[in-house]
This record gives structure tokens, sequence and C-alpha cells, in this order.
């Protein structure tokens, strides 16, 4: 019906005799018909278009619900309101009720969050505040009791009056559901499909209360705290290196190679093999506690026979910047004897973690011993 038309209607009081609506936006839940004042015509067209509903009231009282198609309005279709305004036998007069329109299509894309964080215990991290964010879909599917309960008598209704009601019913079920779950924190990203669908079932016992039907239910993300995404992305860094005496060695391995080639870092290499010296220093010093704290093993029974001959060990030593060896005891005295090699001295053998100097070596002490004291001045 044109602007003139409804106008003209007003004006000389004429008889309403089509009744449609075409929605123009993406948002509206509800919309009145603007009768203005005049009766609706006995016979009278209503068109209800698809993702539509026609819901009839007579002062204030809920009547009769149309669903799509085209209706001619007599006594015979309309059996609610034919009751409510007593009518006895057929009505051949205009008749005055209010008619809304109920959009049942589906309102998709609409969004949730929790505005604080949600408190939970997880088995892992203890304590954790977690927070979620995802978007829902939802429809009108039971037009009349959604009118009786949301819209009332507003000429018109659009989504983002009632999302916010919607919203809160979402975040405040989430919530419960999370804590109850006891998944643990670095699984939920696995489960939130499994989630959703749970949620979706509990959640449409609240939104029926409305008339309303909640079709889908997505969460696209459960946050952790920063430091605690901190804490993870450090444990899987130790996780990625793996050994960390291996990586060590590695480490002091290719520190050493560089020193060989840059004579002037000498000194600090110095005092980076003092350090991780230290740290072995203290790592073993654990270890013997442990084992004393451990109850000592039964001796072993003595060899049949005179014990093997005792192995001579290998020796390397860092000498001008660079690996030189291996060394016998013979060559060790030789090497001590010339001044190449002192106290200060890095060596390494079989069986040693880093290189360690050689007067801090129990068994060089003897041969360090043996080197002549220096010249006296002349």
């Amino acid at each position: 019906m044109s602007i003139f038309e409804s106008l003209k209607n007003k004006a000389f009081g004429q008889f309403i005799d089509v009744i449609d609506w075409v929605d123009a936006s993406r948002n509206t839940l509800t919309w009145k018909f603007p009768r203005s004042d005049n009766e609706i015509k006995n016979g009278a067209q209503l068109i209800v278009r698809e993702s539509q509903a026609a819901v009839f009231l007579h002062e204030g009282e809920l009547g009769d619900v149309f669903g799509p198609g085209r209706y001619e309005l007599t006594t015979g279709n309309i059996p609610i309101l034919t009751s409510l305004k007593s009518w006895k036998y057929a009505f051949n007069s205009p008749f005055k009720a209010d008619v809304y329109f109920v959009n049942t299509r589906q309102f998709v894309d609409q969004k949730w969050g929790t505005a604080n964080p949600i408190m939970m215990r997880d088995a892992e991290f203890g304590p954790l505040r977690l927070r979620a964010f995802g978007n829902y879909s939802f429809k009108v599917t039971n037009p009349g009791l959604f009118i009786k309960e949301l819209s009332g008598t507003a000429p018109e209704l659009v989504s983002d009056e009632v999302s916010g009601q919607l919203r809160n019913i979402l975040v405040s079920r989430f919530a419960d559901a999370l804590g109850e779950a006891k998944i643990p924190a670095l699984d939920l990203a696995a489960q939130y499909n499994e989630m959703g669908e749970l949620l979706r079932g509990i959640i449409q016992k609240d939104f029926a209360d409305y008339g309303i039907e909640i079709s889908k239910f997505l969460i696209e993300n459960i946050s952790l705290p920063p430091a605690v995404e901190e804490a993870l992305d450090k444990r899987t860094q130790m996780g990625v290196l793996g050994d960390m005496n291996k990586y060590t060695q590695f480490q002091a391995a290719n520190a050493l190679g560089d020193a060989a080639k840059n004579p002037g870092a000498a000194g600090s290499m110095v005092g980076m093999f003092a350090g991780m010296n230290l740290g072995q220093t203290i790592v073993g010093n654990v270890q013997g506690a442990n084992a004393q704290a451990t109850p000592a093993a039964a001796p072993a029974p003595p060899p049949a026979g005179p014990p093997p001959l005792p192995e001579t060990k290998a020796w390397y030593a860092g000498i001008g910047g660079k690996q030189e060896g291996p060394f016998n005891a013979d060559a060790l005295k030789a090497k001590v004897a010339s001044g190449e090699i002192t106290g200060g001295t890095l060596v390494w053998a079989q069986g040693m973690a880093n290189w360690i100097k050689a007067g801090e070596v129990p068994e060089l002490s003897g041969i360090l011993a043996s080197a002549p004291p220096p010249l006296p001045p002349a």
C-alpha cells in the first residue's frame, strides 16, 4: 500500500483490504502494520511472505498466527480472534485488530564474548583466568510467544535490542559448562566443536522461553593470560633443545673452534669454561648428595687372578689457541718441562664433560710438580 493510499484511508475512514510487509532491513525482528485507526475489511487479503509470520492481537490479547501464504480473513480462518470478539455467527462488518509481522529467518554472525575472565582450576597449571569469544545464529520459532515475552506492543523491534540479553545467557551458561567440563587448558582447542554442540543444547532451553531457537553456537577462541602463554613458550623452547648436557657440550665445542680463529677471544673463553666448570661442579655435588642418600650396594666379589694393567689415558691440550694431542704421560711431562703446558692450560681426556685447567686435575698434579722452577735473575 502506498503512502498516498494510507493517508487517504486515514482521512476518509476507508477499510484496509490488503495487509503485507516487505522488509527492507536486515535486522528487524518484528514490525507492526500501520493501521492508522482504519478497520480491517471483512474478506481482506493477508499476504505473509517466506521467512515471515503474522500475529493478530485484539485489545492486547494474543490471537491467530499465520505462516507464509495468502489468506482471506473470514471467521473460518481466524477462530481465536472470532472467539475473542465473541462473534457467535459470521461477521459481515469491518473489525479492528493489531497485526504484527515477525521475521523468522536466520539471524547469523551474532557476536558473543566474555567481558571478564572466567576463573577455573586446571589440573596442570592450577587456577587460571580464561577469556573466550565466538558467534552464534538464532531465529524466531514461536512468533506468538516472542511477541508476548520480548516484543510486546513496540511498533518495531530490531535484533540489537535483544542480542544483549541473549549474549548474557550465552556467557553465563558457557562459564558454567567450562568449569564443569574440567578439560585441561592445553586440550581446549581440540574440543571447540564438541563444546559448542553441548552448549547449544543447554542454551536452547533458555532461548525456548522467548520463542527463539539457537541454530548455531561457535567458539572461536579460548585464550590464556599473557604470563601463562610466555611460560608455555619457554617450556616449548626447552623441549626443542632436548638433552641440556649434550647441548652444552655442543656449544662449548663450537666456542672453542671460534676461539682458535680469534686469539683475542681466549680470555673470554677461559671465563666461559670456568663458568661451565662451576656448573658441572654444582651438578656433581648434587649427584654426590643423592648418592650418599642412596643405600650402598653390596661390594663386588674380588676378581680371580691379578688385576689388568692400567690403561694409559690420552690427553689433549689447548696450546696457543689450538687443540693439540693426544699426549701420554711422558709427552705431557715434556710439554710441561718446555713450558708449553702450565697449570692454567686447558686440558681434556676421555670421560671428562668439559675442558678444565690442568692445575685443577688431580691426575696431573704430579706431572706439573715435576716442572723446574723459573731461573733466578742474573
